[in-house]
């Protein structure tokens, strides 16, 4: 295993040890036909993404070199947080089990961004990752919209699409752009998970405090991680 694996192993470890996340990262879709395999896979990626953008959003709050990134980096964690909450809910409640960490592909990415913690070149490749990856994600949701069987999943699809969109406007063509922040989430028509991310609530208020707490301390497993790949490089 490489420093660079090693380094976002024990940052995601520490995603499961917290709590952030709940399930077997490989879990079959329920037996009774709840939840079919397209809107399952839909929820876990959709958990898997937020668990990315989380902890992206959290250290580009701390290694970023511009205020826009920063900025950029404090709405991914306020939206992903509220958009995971309603994930997990709707998860829980189409017995879905959820992936306990992002993807490899993910963490990779992550810990490439890490590696150019304090200089501008962190700010690029924070940028260009994070447009790559809500294109991806509006693609995915896309898809569920047109392909997907179960309606509550749909619905919340529908629901997060203008605030995935609404990210990739910030970070367009790998360019920070933070004005399209707004200072809340509008979600789109899609009943009871689309008012829960609506109301622009305290996040204490729209996750468990362990999953709150799951959020914080993966973000200081993440800087911790880059202090390890300073210190090493020594």
């Amino acid at each position: 295993m490489t420093r660079t694996h090693r380094w976002a192993a024990t940052a995601f470890t520490c995603l499961a040890l917290t709590g952030i996340a709940a399930g077997p990262a490989l879990a079959s879709a329920p037996a009774d036909g709840s939840a079919p395999a397209t809107d399952a896979a839909f929820l876990r990626a959709s958990h898997q993404g937020n668990l990315t953008e989380i902890a992206a959003g959290k250290d580009a709050q701390k290694n970023a070199t511009t205020d826009c990134v920063k900025h950029v980096g404090k709405v991914l964690v306020r939206d992903h947080t509220k958009l995971d909450a309603a994930t997990r809910a709707l998860a829980d409640k189409q017995g879905v089990d959820l992936p306990v960490a992002p993807s490899k592909e993910q963490q990779e990415t992550l810990a490439d961004i890490m590696s150019k913690a304090g200089t501008k070149a962190y700010d690029a490749a924070w940028l260009t990752a994070q447009a790559a990856a809500h294109e991806k994600t509006l693609a995915r949701i896309d898809h569920q919209v047109a392909h997907g069987k179960n309606a509550e999943v749909t619905a919340a699809a529908k629901a997060a699409r203008p605030v995935v969109a609404m990210h990739l406007d910030m970070v367009r063509g790998g360019k920070c752009h933070a004005a399209a922040a707004p200072r809340a989430i509008h979600a789109g028509n899609g009943g009871q998970v689309a008012t829960s991310l609506a109301a622009d609530v305290p996040v204490a208020l729209a996750v468990p405090a362990v999953a709150l707490g799951g959020v914080l301390v993966a973000g200081g497993a993440f800087w911790a991680a880059s202090r390890m790949r300073r210190h090493d490089n020594r």
